[in-house]
Parts: C-alpha cells; structure tokens; sequence
C-alpha cells in the first residue's frame, strides 16, 4: 500500500478512507509506527504549511485533524503494546477559570499529528494540575491556553509556580489564545507564542528539534 495515498487522504479530510486505509495497512502488516511516521504526520505537515500560506483556513485543519485522529485510534493502542512511545510528550490545557478548549485542542490534535505523545487536559485547570501532569507523563512541553482577558494572568502563575518548584528549566512553556500576544509571553517568561495553532506547532517542532541537537552535541 502507498502510504502518499493515507497524506492525501489527511490534506483532503477525507476521514473515512484515512481510517478505512490505516485498518487495512494494519491488517496486511505494515508496522503502526510507519503509518504514523511516513503518512499521517507529512499530512499534517502539508495541512499546517497551507494553514500558514491562507490556502487552508481553521475548517479546513479541522477536518483533516479529524481524519489523523481517527486513523490513530486505530494506531495508538498497538504503539503502546509495541513500547514505541513518542520521544516527545505535551501537555495541553486551559488555564483556570477559562472554560474554552477549542483552540488547544486544535493544538493538541496537529502536535499528535507531529508524532508527539498529547496529553489534553482541557478546560480549567489549575498551575499545581499542569505540573502534576508534567511529572506524571514526564512531559517535555506545556501548552497553556487562555480565551479571555480576565484569565491570562494564569499562565504567569503556571510559570511562576514551575519556578517555586525549581522544575522551569526542565520544560518548554507555550502560551496562546485570543488575548495573549508576544509581549504578554516574553513579560511572563513564556517560551513562545504564535497566533495559530499551525504556526505554534511548527515553533514547538522546530525548537525541540534545536533543544535535541544541543543535547547530543553536549
């Protein structure tokens, strides 16, 4: 089976035949861990570089993410059976008091589609609920997302609180949402933002890939 026929089935959101394809490459033997690397993943690439030229817009991602997400259901338990975890975890979530998700979410689905391991929290969730989940999965990168202008100020006191707890420098903090903007995120000390959920996933690639090269060149 051509692997390039499941890419275009993500870029085109073709979510039945993404997962009709990907049960049937698994049951003629190909390994999950090719689908994934080789099919899935350089469809959410695609999908992520037309987001960012305009030629896609957030209906569009939607449904191919819809398309990986479903493949991978069928994916996801036979990674983990085979011990073929992702090298890379994220949590993402909500800041507390602020009950919108969509945007994370969005996030959440194209970082999985990037071959990270997701961890979504959703909605509300406090900064002790954040560091919990990133010791517990031992997570390398938070996302943090806040809607409204009342509720930002949370993502400060997840930053803070990484700093009381001296674990700041053992992750990467990602913020976004509508309120939020580059010089919110350099005042709290965030690692980046980006107004979109594409270009956000393409910074958090592009800086884990810098982050893993630095360490093997140590």
């Amino acid at each position: 089976m051509d692997l390039n026929e499941l890419t275009n089935y993500v870029v085109e959101g073709k979510v039945v035949q993404a997962e009709s394809f990907t049960v049937e490459a698994l049951a003629e033997g190909m390994e999950p861990s090719d689908i994934l690397n080789n099919g899935l993943i350089p469809g959410m690439d695609i999908v992520g570089d037309k987001f960012q030229s305009r030629e896609y817009f957030m209906p569009e991602m939607l449904v191919s993410a819809k398309a990986m997400k479903q493949a991978m259901i069928h994916i996801k338990p036979l990674l983990a059976k085979s011990k073929e975890k992702a090298e890379l975890t994220a949590i993402c979530g909500t800041v507390v008091g602020d009950l919108h998700d969509i945007g994370v979410s969005l996030v959440a689905m194209m970082l999985e589609g990037a071959g990270f391991e997701v961890v979504l929290l959703g909605s509300d969730n406090t900064a002790d609920e954040f560091l919990s989940a990133m010791e517990k999965h031992e997570a390398q990168v938070l996302c943090l997302s806040a809607l409204l202008t009342t509720t930002i100020n949370g993502m400060a006191t997840v930053i803070d609180r990484a700093k009381e707890l001296e674990v700041r420098g053992k992750m990467k903090i990602y913020v976004g949402g509508a309120p939020v903007t580059d010089q919110f995120s350099d005042e709290i000390g965030a690692d980046g933002f980006k107004p979109d959920a594409a270009s956000a996933v393409k910074m958090i690639k592009e800086d884990m890939i810098t982050l893993q090269k630095n360490k093997s060149d140590d």
